[in-house]
């Protein structure tokens, strides 16, 4: 008779198999479905298709690989009331000036409930329960109308700021009001910042200073002059160790500051910043792959043609103080025959996808076209880039579901279903 392989054999040669492949051997016999059903083996199997699940909750590594395969599934072929459902919710009675999700993760599917906040001009913020399409809890009417909001989903709060420059900070979960700070003027930017030290809030206020909050306290822990400019944007890098700060369309060039310095404030020198050698940008994102490569778009100073600039950064330490290298990595020039785009979000380390007019088109950080899409037949107006898809709405009531095919050199995107009865301004 043939020898059997023993335990350690079967984990060896089972390493190599696929998702299906497994659940074919766990067919064969008790032993092989035991060992089929290895934790290690599943674990393995998510970390090489999805990098590093977050939180798996109460699910086994299998579990997990399954329920998020089939959601995959499910967003790429998009059938109608299999795969999707429709909610409309109802309450506000103002306009919804912004929205952000407070669950904690999108991929923890022992949990079906996904919460959203919204904060609206009929001056309250609410919660909703986006299966049930329902309200968890409303804020009592405040002083004026709600512009902006952040959420904290590890931390279950939600920080709101109104038109006359009011923060407040929330319980996700009752809607308990748990703190308050007034800016001396209205807000023209918030961010929030995870940072390893804590959770902090990093606002600008029209008069161009920014503030560092602590969160949930909202006491001050730096201030710092920005721009003589309301309209001011801050986008944090996804490692929260950089903030980007820019004035739109300013000559003044656009900041970069090393957070590190914003958290431990010197009453002998300012926090650690560098000036960027460029002008008149207009819009900026972070790569999400890399740490620190920040893709900035402006125009150049003679023709005023639209450029995009990939720069690294790098917080150089010596002894007693730190210094920020910009290092410029790719520029180009975009075509004139696009209409000059009104978003830009990244992909990857090397793919910035732009929105103009009801357009989506891909380029590298070097300036080659990778793809372009017209899917829609109104303007885009916003833009979901995830690790998985892309998601975009527009003024036609749509939204369009990309899904990315990593097996080329280059991230390509699908162009997979529309849904219809969408929303003007969200995509998520």
């Amino acid at each position: 008779m043939a020898q059997r392989l023993g335990v350690h054999e079967l984990l060896h040669v089972f390493s190599f198999l696929e998702a299906q492949d497994l659940l074919c051997a766990a067919q064969v016999n008790k032993i092989w479905n035991e060992v089929s059903m290895t934790t290690e083996l599943w674990r393995q199997l998510c970390l090489r298709r999805w990098s590093c699940p977050t939180v798996l909750g109460t699910q086994t590594w299998k579990q997990y690989y399954l329920c998020r395969s089939e959601l995959e599934f499910r967003m790429e072929t998009g059938r109608p009331e299999k795969d999707f459902i429709c909610k409309a919710v109802f309450g506000h009675t103002g306009e919804i000036n912004k929205l952000a999700y407070i669950s904690t993760n999108e991929h923890q599917f022992d949990r079906k409930k996904s919460v959203v906040c919204t904060v609206s001009s009929d001056c309250t913020v609410r919660a909703w329960d986006l299966h049930e399409g329902t309200e968890i809890w409303s804020s009592p009417l405040q002083p004026a109308p709600l512009v902006n909001l952040v959420t904290y989903p590890q931390l279950q709060l939600v920080a709101t700021v109104d038109q006359q420059g009011l923060i407040k900070v929330w319980k996700a979960e009752t809607g308990w009001e748990w703190a308050s700070f007034c800016l001396p003027t209205s807000c023209s930017a918030v961010e929030a910042c995870d940072h390893p030290e804590g959770s902090f809030l990093l606002v600008a206020c029209a008069e161009g200073t920014l503030y560092t909050l602590t969160v949930p306290q909202l006491q001050v822990v730096s201030k710092v002059t920005l721009f003589p400019s309301p309209f001011v944007s801050l986008l944090c890098s996804p490692d929260r160790q950089w903030l980007f700060a820019s004035a739109h369309n300013s000559d003044l060039g656009p900041k970069v500051f090393y957070t590190q310095s914003l958290l431990h404030p010197s009453e002998d020198e300012l926090p650690v910043s560098t000036t960027l050698t460029v002008r008149l940008s207009s819009k900026a994102c972070w790569a999400p792959d890399e740490a620190a490569r920040l893709i900035v778009m402006h125009r150049n100073g003679s023709v005023r043609q639209l450029v995009v600039t990939t720069f690294e950064l790098k917080a150089m330490k010596s002894r007693d103080r730190v210094s920020i290298l910009a290092q410029q990595m790719a520029s180009f020039l975009l075509p004139d025959a696009l209409m000059p785009p009104h978003l830009m979000q990244s992909h990857g380390s090397q793919v910035i996808l732009l929105t103009s007019g009801s357009e989506l088109v891909l380029f590298t950080i070097h300036g080659l076209q990778l793809e372009a899409f017209q899917d829609h037949q109104k303007p885009i107006t916003a833009l979901w880039v995830g690790p998985e898809r892309v998601i975009t709405s527009s003024l036609d009531l749509s939204l369009r579901v990309y899904t990315w095919n990593k097996k080329s050199n280059f991230p390509a995107l699908k162009s997979c279903y529309h849904l219809l009865g969408g929303s003007h301004r969200w995509a998520r």
